[in-house]
């Protein structure tokens, strides 16, 4: 998520509307662990972004799906764990990737120079030929002899 969406600005009454609880509702899944808002000097909560989706999942899941508090933070910590390791492994794959691409252009390159024994100043280009128009080609075959053999020229006749 942009940064702007861990910037806390929205008090409890808001969020309560917007995601259809109860401002008592809020408050219990903070207590229970589930959602840290931050606070103001005057200790007024204030969520994110971030925590309105989070919220979101939560009601979802006890809502919708029947999981009770104690599932949910299970569930949302595997998630947590989860996108971690996405992350670490797509970053692996990233350095990966580019460690094979270092290695397979510095050896493609050495295969190349030693595969070509000219220098660069001598290879020439190759000229281009335009392709022959040949829709209907007739190929011109000599006749068969009356016996039924074909003649062909330079050759004697069988017999």
């Amino acid at each position: 998520m942009p940064e702007d969406a861990k910037r806390p600005k929205y008090p409890i009454s808001v969020v309560a509307d917007m995601i259809g609880v109860h401002p008592q509702t809020l408050r219990l899944y903070e207590r229970e662990g589930l959602v840290k808002p931050q606070r103001t000097s005057r200790h007024t909560r204030l969520y994110s972004q971030e925590d309105i989706e989070r919220l979101k999942s939560i009601i979802n899941l006890t809502q919708d799906m029947g999981v009770n508090l104690a599932g949910v933070e299970i569930i949302l910590r595997m998630r947590e764990q989860m996108e971690e390791m996405q992350a670490i492994v797509e970053e692996l794959l990233k350095k990966l990737a580019s460690k094979i691409q270092q290695q397979f252009t510095e050896t493609d390159y050495h295969e190349m120079v030693g595969l070509v024994p000219l220098s660069m100043s001598e290879i020439q280009p190759v000229r281009t030929v335009e392709p022959m128009d040949v829709q209907d080609p007739v190929i011109e075959l000599e006749p068969s002899d009356t016996s039924g053999e074909k003649s062909r020229k330079g050759r004697k006749k069988r017999e």
